[in-house]
């Protein structure tokens, strides 16, 4: 069932647009970039960020070489930044960004490819509880849990740090939660909708804090793909899918079907989900996903042979879904014909654990190779996506958590 939603006042949803701060501004900083020292290379080199229990590797990940041994403190989670060459490290009160010193830059039909020492940064925005990052068309938006301060910037900037840091645009809104927020080609800011107690729905505004359009119909509203670009944000009963400034809501099937983690698609119109409908569980352990339609906000609940978690979700080059289950399967999701159409062993069978920070097999997809962690071996797996085949198996000398794959 579908149905476009109201429109809240503007009263209700104020947020406040603090304008652009220049390089110069505290809530930046960049030491000399990295980037100084480096080779042009025949081509491409793949390279991953991994982290584990007080640091974060960075690895060649066609020979699975350890280049750089980063500590952390705390518990660190690795997002990427949206230049194919950063990942943002978020933890220890800011989001901080680590060059991974593999990159190519085009240049019309062709590209030049350079490769330096990886290093991590001293870019860093400050927040009190930095959460989720979201980068699309251009723009990387960072969300602060704690104070609800929104922060906006050019990736593609972070390669200038030895002359100046990006400049940030900054929003803060009326209430802190736990929510997340992307800035679209047009400059406009979409943002979900909350405070500490509850997340309601997700509200279109433009930079200076105009609202365009907004829904209160979003319960417990998480997470945040796109397909081209349309996004879709998950509710505890359904999805609202953000097309511009329309917004609709898709039901799901069930009275509590949360969709909280999904996984978008440059080309694709269809993003994949998850889905739970146990509004009780402890942990849930789902056996189906979703597919949404963002052509027409249709939905699709897809069973599968086995649970997954939250790091479970990919997508091919072409568009269809993957997930990896705790069967030690990939699963590859037919996205047209809303199926499972092969499964490939990858790793060993395995249990979600309880708390969400534990380990636990993660999948990452750049181009035609899917990387995955097993936790339990201290191995990293390479699927070729075109045979579906393990081509490549690297020992780790730590047992890896979250992980960011970039194609160099």
């Amino acid at each position: 069932m579908l149905r476009l939603l109201a429109v809240l006042p503007l009263t209700a949803l104020l947020l406040t647009a603090c304008g652009t701060e220049e390089s110069s501004s505290p809530a930046a900083e960049a030491p000399p970039s990295p980037a100084a020292d480096h080779v042009e290379v025949a081509g491409p080199e793949a390279r991953l960020a991994v982290s584990y229990d007080g640091g974060v590797l960075v690895l060649r990940a066609e020979d699975g070489e350890v280049l750089l041994d980063q500590p952390v403190p705390g518990y660190a989670r690795l997002s990427p930044a949206g230049d194919d060459r950063h990942v943002l490290v978020t933890g220890a009160g800011a989001f901080t960004a680590l060059d991974l010193g593999a990159w190519t830059e085009a240049h019309g039909d062709h590209g030049h490819s350079f490769t330096g020492e990886p290093e991590l940064t001293g870019f860093t925005v400050p927040a009190e509880e930095p959460g989720h990052v979201v980068a699309h068309d251009g723009r990387t938006t960072l969300f602060d849990d704690g104070t609800g301060t929104i922060t906006a910037f050019d990736p593609h900037d972070l390669a200038d740090l030895d002359r100046a840091a990006p400049a940030l645009e900054t929003w803060t809104l009326p209430a802190a939660h736990h929510g997340v927020a992307v800035q679209d080609g047009h400059g406009n800011l979409v943002h979900t909708v909350g405070d500490e107690e509850s997340r309601s729905g997700v509200r279109v505004a433009t930079a200076a804090g105009a609202e365009l359009a907004a829904s209160d119909r979003c319960p417990g509203v998480h997470g945040e793909a796109h397909a081209g670009d349309v996004a879709v944000f998950g509710c505890e009963d359904g999805a609202l899918v953000v097309a511009g400034r329309e917004i609709t809501k898709v039901d799901s099937p069930d009275p509590y079907g949360r969709i909280g983690n999904q996984a978008g698609h440059a080309t694709s119109p269809y993003v994949l989900g998850d889905y739970k409908t146990d509004p009780d569980a402890e942990l849930e352990r789902p056996t189906r996903v979703t597919l949404i339609d963002t052509r027409d906000a249709s939905l699709r609940v897809v069973d599968l042979p086995a649970s997954y978690s939250f790091r479970s979700l990919g997508r091919t080059p072409g568009g269809d879904g993957l997930v990896l289950g705790t069967d030690g399967a990939l699963h590859l999701v037919d996205a047209e014909r809303g199926r499972v159409a092969s499964s490939t062993p990858v790793v060993a069978a395995w249990e979600e654990p309880v708390e969400w920070q534990q380990p636990r097999p993660t999948l990452r997809v750049v181009g035609e190779t899917a990387y995955v962690t097993e936790p339990a071996t201290r191995e990293l797996h390479l699927v070729d996506l075109r045979t579906l085949t393990t081509t490549a198996t690297h020992p780790l000398p730590v047992v890896p958590d979250e992980l960011v794959a970039t194609a160099g």
